[in-house]
């Protein structure tokens, strides 16, 4: 569930998706995938999911985890220590 922000994760846990952090790693990951010369399509087939979890993904309606960055990475061909560098400067 997404609601003003707020993701309800399977655990019942309210996860913010509204922060400068969440927001500063959406962009990285946009920003890679277009440097990669890839449709969101085409990135999605290499993760073997549909169009829309990427979609969500750089709309900020879905949190990404630490293994799916490192998925991302791979796809993509990039280092996911840089993702986090970028995101540690966005202020809490």
């Amino acid at each position: 569930m997404h609601k003003q922000g707020i993701s309800i994760d399977a655990k019942g846990m309210a996860r913010n998706l509204d922060s400068p952090r969440h927001d500063a790693l959406r962009l990285f990951l946009v920003e890679k995938r277009k440097k990669a010369g890839l449709r969101q399509v085409d990135l999605a087939k290499l993760l073997k999911r549909r169009q829309d979890y990427v979609s969500y993904v750089e709309t900020g309606h879905k949190l990404v985890e630490v293994v799916e960055l490192m998925e991302w990475a791979e796809a993509i061909g990039f280092d996911p220590r840089d993702a986090i560098k970028a995101i540690s400067k966005a202020r809490k």
